[in-house]
């Protein structure tokens, strides 16, 4: 008697590669929005009548809201069901854009930027499991490469399209241009997307058994991730432990942090489901690429950060040259991720993500030549060199972390994914800026020693100086010009200190992304990726 015929895999009925795009543009909408504000805030201090570090609340309120729910959407999915509560994220999100566009003042704004971080932060991970769910696991490199276009590309081109649309209209359609984003991914989410199996029988548990939510847990994730996020974004600006109130939630960010995790193994211990899986962890196919992940936040969005501040505020660029100097990375990104989405299938992931990680580490040590004189040419070329090792990190990072995950899991490991990610993006630009900050002190403070009065380099230097500013080239260093030249060396003095903090990060960054490549061999080898029955 022939044994029983294995299930048909679950499938969803409309074409893959048509939800995959569909998923994509609403990533590529809140990855987008995480960045576009940043050129902005003046022009939007200047109309709501805010100063500039109130107005930099517009960020920090985004970015706290978005960790908060990041690591939460799975479980909220149990209650729910993914595509519902996608489609609620949308909704949200669309809804806070336009208000964020016709906010009258401040508070208002800030206020609507929290809605949209809330419903921003529930659109990555449902969209990575959606697409861990839809593709089988040897497709699943290519799909993940079309998403990583969207989360890799949109911070390069946040900041230059911001500042595009800020000069040449107005600063509240930055927020506008969500609107019918958001609409189309709603009308094509509702046509194309489906909950396969397992969630549906989760959500009827859920419904059967009457599964409350965890307010205790929750409330322990938004202060412990929340306290973070703020740390991290207003730390430097309110000079970290010398403030009280960045004391106060450190203390808080860590205490909840602590109980959360107390917590989680506590639910799992008496049968109730986690609002974090921590038993993810126990894999080294996942804890390694979480940590990996974090590092490709670190130096993608730290870079991003880093190159067009250098170039406007040493070089002298405009925001929107500076966006054209690291936007043909982004054009390089497109290019290698159809490339990294085809040798998955083909090589070892370990080896993709090690050449990812070392082409990083050799574009630091060309960013390390970068000086006052370095061109827009070198400069492009240097990060479109950069971002081809970047397209080698994101798609086989994530192609492990699901490795041998079962499918019921998926939701966890986008959001924890996706989490690791935007932390080490915050903590990519607090270190660029705060490294920045206290590197430009101590060089500067190091450098001046050797301008003063009766140093002879000194003297002489602005005595040939002088003359320049309608003193005469000759005689003492008193005299008509004098001020000028001494203020025209001081200008050269704190620009070289500046670009000598630059190059103090960029020397750390390569050391960070080279020690990486021992840690992604102890992942152990992988096996390649195989068509699996998904029930």
């Amino acid at each position: 008697m022939d044994a029983p015929a294995a299930p048909a895999p679950w499938r969803p009925r409309a074409n893959p590669w048509a939800i995959a795009l569909t998923v994509t543009l609403a990533t590529f909408m809140e990855v987008l929005d995480s960045s576009i504000a940043n050129v902005a805030l003046p022009h939007i201090a200047g109309s709501l009548g805010a100063s500039q570090d109130e107005a930099t609340w517009v960020l920090t309120s985004y970015l706290v809201a978005n960790a908060v729910i990041l690591p939460a959407s799975a479980y909220l999915t149990t209650f729910i069901g993914r595509k519902k509560f996608y489609m609620i994220c949308v909704v949200l999100f669309g809804i806070s854009s336009m208000l964020c566009g016709l906010a009258p003042s401040l508070p208002i704004l800030i206020f609507c930027r929290i809605l949209q971080g809330a419903g921003g932060g529930g659109l990555a991970p449902s969209e990575q499991a959606i697409l861990a769910d839809t593709f089988t696991p040897k497709q699943r490199g290519q799909a993940f490469a079309l998403y990583g276009l969207a989360v890799v590309c949109a911070p390069a081109i946040g900041p230059s399209l911001g500042g595009w649309i800020t000069d040449n209209y107005d600063w509240r359609w930055i927020f506008f241009i969500n609107v019918p984003i958001a609409l189309l991914s709603l009308f094509l989410t509702n046509r194309l997307v489906e909950d396969p199996p397992h969630i549906v029988k989760e959500v009827k548990a859920a419904k059967k058994y009457g599964l409350k939510l965890d307010f205790f847990g929750f409330g322990l994730l938004a202060s412990g991730f929340g306290s973070l996020e703020f740390i991290l974004d207003k730390g430097q600006e309110d000079d970290w432990f010398g403030s009280g109130v960045i004391v106060f939630f450190t203390a808080l960010c860590i205490i909840s942090l602590v109980v959360l995790i107390v917590w989680e193994l506590y639910q799992l211990k008496i049968k109730n489901r986690p609002i974090l899986n921590l038993t993810l962890f126990k894999r080294k196919t996942f804890a390694i690429p979480f940590l990996l992940m974090f590092v490709l936040g670190f130096a993608l969005y730290g870079t991003t950060v880093l190159i067009p501040q250098m170039v406007q505020t040493l070089l002298g660029y405009t925001a929107e040259l500076a966006g054209f100097v690291i936007s043909p990375g982004g054009i390089m990104i497109m290019l290698m991720m159809p490339v990294v989405g085809f040798l998955i299938g083909k090589v070892d992931p370990r080896a993709l993500i090690c050449y990812g990680f070392f082409i990083l580490a050799v574009s630091m040590a060309m960013m390390h030549t970068f000086s006052l004189t370095s061109s827009f040419k070198y400069i492009m070329w240097v990060r479109v060199f950069q971002a081809s090792g970047l397209a080698f990190l994101f798609i086989p990072i994530n192609t492990i972390s699901y490795n041998g995950v079962p499918q019921s899991q998926n939701n966890d490991v986008a959001g924890l994914t996706n989490l690791a990610r935007n932390i080490g993006g915050s903590v990519g630009t607090a270190f660029v800026a705060t490294m920045l900050s206290r590197g430009q002190q101590r060089h500067e403070a190091y450098m001046v020693r050797n301008l003063t009065p009766g140093t002879p380099a000194f003297e002489n230097q602005i005595k040939a100086l002088k003359g320049m500013f309608g003193g005469s080239g000759n005689g003492t260093v008193f005299g008509p010009g004098v001020h000028t030249a001494q203020a025209f060396i001081y200008n050269q003095l704190h620009r070289q200190s500046a670009m000598l903090a630059y190059m103090d990060i960029i020397a750390i960054f390569f050391v960070f992304c080279l020690s990486m490549i021992p840690l992604v061999l102890l992942i152990g080898k992988i096996k390649p990726a195989a068509d699996v029955p998904m029930h």
